[in-house]
Parts: structure tokens; sequence; C-alpha cells
């Protein structure tokens, strides 16, 4: 019997934002003790010593304690565990512990979201809603109920990144597979897994409590279907509900037709029938309900009670592929590193054959005596899993390594990877000549020159030139260049002309300056008309261009331009421009 649970984070913004105000809080100050000339009748003794009877030993206040022996430089004392303050999850400590509740802020607070064209509350503290606002309530109406409500934008690819971790961290350490649903919650398929936890309330217990560390507040749900547990863990009446095997039916029906996951145009149909509990949907015949609420509702009430098959789509946790080698002694000079660094590249390129994978990015990580580390990245132009073409990528960074005292071990990790296949070797078998890779020499020149140097130019769907190009990575393929004729050699800025002789409103200049120099035109060719991009840019939205190809006497050809028609003088200025030459 498939078993899957759903956990409902009611507060998770809220609660999200509050953590990362307490740790963004400052550290507390050292309390200053006071200074007293005439201490009075204080028995503290004078030579310095210490009595345990002393009034200022009896005294509740901490700053007159007499500090530990550890800190007083005996150092025979033994030091505390460093993980004996830390309480286990299954323990009696831990079971007494109260769930966190929710984020307190010092007065009313809530978070903002747009929707359409309204501006309403997405979540909001205890403050807030004892006072009577709620999510999906009108901003407006907020600020009219609360005057200084603290009212703030809501961050949800932050929250959504949030319970990515948490569905990562459930995949690595309580099922195989555990997905996000919907903006405030987990799933997870606890098929043939609660058994090595206790049980599916002891689970249930336990992933309480480890929310509550994250200060988080949890409704947890378990039921034969997603949508069960789904319509349970938010409806419920339960902090946590485990629905027996075969019950989901008997357990669903008293919910509202809401806990289904209808869309809002469902559930108004369904309440101008009379429809609000889940047990009236289930009698119906199919047809008609179909006809009410949609398609779409059959289909989630099928998922609720098992009739039709809702997969989970887990998260796949990745693990970078890696190689480490430890030295036995500290190593500075060229030659040892090189060697190493030799020695983690054929490492990496085993492991990565092994997956089936390709480097595109590596970071080698040297770690000194000293403790801290030196870090090394080097990108590939294309995945590779070649070994001897990664040292050389890495002695070619080899000067810019700082030992310092010595290094101790070294770690190099394929950061950013591709899936690699095996290599056609059809040509080369048959006598053939393989088509040359370029990739090794590019990655060879980036190592010395840089990655932006290397690249090509490629054209852009744009009508405005200067727009029409831009730069792409050395081994892509460019797109092909446009069917209207443009210069080769393009002005980054086009550059005003000076003197010019033209007739209007459409005849190429007969005469221009540029750059000191008089031109006289003896033919010319256009208008070319180009309009401004009006969805890129708010001032393009009447603007004209009229390029001309033209040629001077002493044989250049140039591509000039004029901005606006020569009619309405919203389209420009009229004044005349270089932009490019031909040749």
């Amino acid at each position: 019997m498939r078993r899957v649970a759903s956990v409902f984070l009611p507060h998770l913004p809220i609660e999200r934002l509050g953590q990362e105000i307490k740790l963004a809080l400052p550290e507390a100050r050292a309390r200053a003790l006071p200074v007293d000339d005439d201490p009075g009748a204080c028995s503290a003794p004078r030579g310095g010593g210490w009595r345990p009877g002393a009034r200022w030993a009896q005294d509740g206040d901490a700053t007159h304690r007499r500090p530990p022996a550890r800190e007083l430089g005996r150092r025979s004392e033994a030091a505390g565990h460093p993980f004996r303050t830390l309480r286990g999850d299954d323990g009696v400590r831990a079971a007494s512990r109260p769930i966190a509740p929710m984020f307190a802020a010092s007065r009313p607070f809530a978070l903002g979201i747009q929707q359409g064209q309204r501006h309403v509350i997405y979540a909001a503290n205890a403050d807030a809603i004892a006072i009577g606002v709620a999510p999906g309530m009108p901003v407006t109406h907020a600020r009219a109920l609360v005057a200084d409500l603290d009212l703030r934008p809501a961050d949800c690819t932050a929250d959504r990144a949030a319970l990515e971790r948490l569905a990562l961290h459930a995949v690595r350490h309580w099922t195989p597979t555990a997905c996000v649903s919907a903006p405030d919650g987990l799933f997870f398929d606890l098929t043939g897994t609660t058994h090595l936890f206790g049980g599916e309330r002891r689970f249930c217990d336990r992933l309480q409590r480890f929310c509550a560390r994250l200060g988080l507040t949890a409704r947890i749900a378990i039921g034969d279907t997603p949508g069960a547990a789904h319509a349970l863990a938010r409806y419920g009446h339960a902090a946590i509900t485990i629905v027996p095997p075969g019950g989901t039916i008997e357990a669903i029906a008293p919910l509202p037709v809401a806990a289904l996951r209808l869309d809002p145009s469902a559930l108004v149909a369904a309440q101008r029938f009379g429809l609000d509990r889940i047990a009236d949907l289930l009698p119906m015949p199919r047809g008609p309900l179909a006809r009410r609420l949609g398609r779409a509702a059959i289909e989630r009430l099928d998922q609720a009670i098992g009739r039709m098959a809702e997969p989970i789509e887990g998260v796949v946790p990745f693990e970078a592929p890696t190689a480490e080698r430890r030295l036995l002694e500290p190593i500075g000079t060229p030659e040892a590193i090189g060697r190493v660094m030799t020695d983690l590249a054929d490492d990496l390129a085993a492991t990565l054959r092994a997956r089936g994978l390709g480097a595109r990015q590596v970071s080698l990580i040297l770690l000194r005596i000293d403790g801290t580390e030196h870090v090394l990245a080097i990108g590939l132009a294309r995945a590779s899993r070649d070994p001897r073409h990664l040292s050389q990528l890495l002695h070619l960074r080899l000067e810019t390594i700082e030992p310092g005292m010595g290094i101790e071990a070294g770690r190099l990790v394929a950061s950013h990877v591709e899936p690699l296949g095996a290599e056609m070797l059809g040509p080369a078998l048959a006598g053939g000549e393989m088509a040359n890779d370029l990739a090794p020499l590019v990655d060879q020149l980036a190592g010395r020159i840089g990655h932006r140097a290397l690249f090509k130019a490629s054209s852009v769907e744009s009508d405005v030139p200067e727009r029409a190009v831009t730069q792409v990575p050395a081994l892509s393929k460019p797109i092909g260049w446009p069917a209207w004729k443009r210069p080769a050699r393009l002005l980054a800025r086009p550059e005003p002309l000076a003197s010019v002789v033209a007739l209007l409103p459409d005849h190429p200049p007969r005469r221009f300056v540029w750059r000191g120099e008089m031109h006289d035109v003896v033919a010319g060719d256009g208008p070319e008309r180009i309009h401004g991009e009006w969805w890129v840019r708010d001032g393009e939205v009447w603007a004209v261009r009229d390029y001309y190809r033209v040629e001077d006497s002493k044989g250049r050809r140039f591509w000039v331009f004029r901005r606006g028609d020569g009619v309405e003088p919203e389209t420009g200025d009229l004044g005349w421009w270089m932009h490019g030459g031909f040749g």
C-alpha cells in the first residue's frame, strides 16, 4: 500500500523572514561594571583572592561570578564536549520541547504580493492576525484596520528555495522521493521507509521537532494518496493526522471542497450549486458533475480517493565529482604542486568517466597547513574528461598559486558538469581523418587571456543596427547574417556629421564633413528606413532613421543616416550621422 506524507508550513514566509531577522541582529555587548570609588559594604577581598561564601558570589548577578578555571589559565581542566548541548530527535527532552511559535515582531507585521491589478496580503504574523489582518485581504483594507502595519514585499523565490532545501534534506535522510507541493508544502513518498524510524507516528513527531528547531510551524498528514494527505494537512483539525490504509474516503469526506485543490472558477460553481463538502461530490454521477465543475475537478477528486494515479516527481540531489589527495608532508615547490595537479586530474577523469560526465568548470582547492585555502577555478569551452587536457589547464595557472608555509592536501571538484558520451571513431578506424577539435586551443588561450577575450560575432533579431550584433562563445555557431547589406565595419556609437548638403525629403547627402575632413559624394543609394523599437525604449516610439550608402570622390564608401523622415518633426531633428564603412 502506498503511503504519502504532506507537510504544510502555513507560516513559512513570516517564519523564514523571522529567522533572517534574528541572524541579522547585532551581538549583545558585554555588560559594563559600574564604577564606584566607595564600594561600601561590598565583601569582595582586596587581595585578589576568591572567597566562596562572599556576598558578591551569592548574588544573582552573573557579572560578579568567578569565571571557570579553564578561563583562568588552568588547561588541565576538561573542556565541555562541543556536541553535548545538542538535543537528539527522539529523546525525552526533545519531546518535551514546545513547538516553535509563529514569528512575532514588535508590532503587526505582514507581507504583500501583487495579484493581477490588486495588491493583497500574502502572510501576516500573530499580532496582525489577532487584529483582523488575514491573507488575501487587500492592502488598503489592512492599512485601514492597522495604521502602523509593517508591510513588506513577499519574496516567493526565497520561500521556494527554502522548500527545495528541505526537500533535498528529506531525500538525503528520510525518503528517496520528496518534492515541493504548492508554495507552502512538501510531499514525501513514505512507502516502505517509516519502519526505519519506528513507525509513522514517530516519524511525524520527529519531523515536527525538526521543523520546530528550524523555527517553522508544521502540520503533517499521512494518507494513501497525495491528494488526501494534502487536504488533511491543510484542512484537518490536528497538527498530525495519520489515516489508516483504506480509510481515505471516510477521512476526507467531511472536508470542504476547497481541499481538493480546485480552480477558483470550480469553487465558485460548487458554491453556487450548494456543494460544500467532499461528501457531497462522491455520490454524484461523473458526467453532470464534470459539466458543472469542469473535468479538472473530477480528476482532482479521483486522485484524492485513489481512482487516478498522481505521481510524485522527486528532487534528485547531485553530488559534484571530486578527487582528493592528502599528502604525507607539506609541499611548496612548483614541481611538487604540479605533480599533485596531475594526480588529481587523473583521479577526477576516472570519476567522470565512470559517471558518464564531462567537466565544464573545475575548482582546485589547496589546503595550507595554517588552515587557509587557495582556490583556483578554470572553465572549459566544451565538456571534457581528458586528464591530460585538465592537467595542462591547471599548469597554466601554476604561477598564481601561493603555497604559504606549505600545502598538506588538495581537492579537485567538477563544479559544473554535463553528460558526455562516447566519441565516434568510425572515420579514424576507416582510415579517414577526424575533424579538428578547437576546444583545447580555446581553453589554452582562455587560460592566458581570459574567456571574455575570445568570442564570435552573431546577429540578433533587431531592427536597430547597433543592437543587431552580439558576442557569442568562441565555439558556438553564429546565426546567419541578414539579407540587407550591412557595412563590414560598424561604429560602436554613431558619430555626427557637419556641413551636410542634401535635398529633402529622401535624397542622399552631396557633401559632408566627418572627423575634420570634407567628403564629396559622387554616388548614393537609399533610403532604407528603420523605425525605432518602441517596446525597448519609450523614446523610440516615433523615431525614424533613413540610411544611405554613399561613395565619395576617393572611392570610399560609407553608411550614413538621417534622423527623421523630413516631414514630421516628431520623427527626428534631421541630423546626419556616420554609422559605418564598407570595405
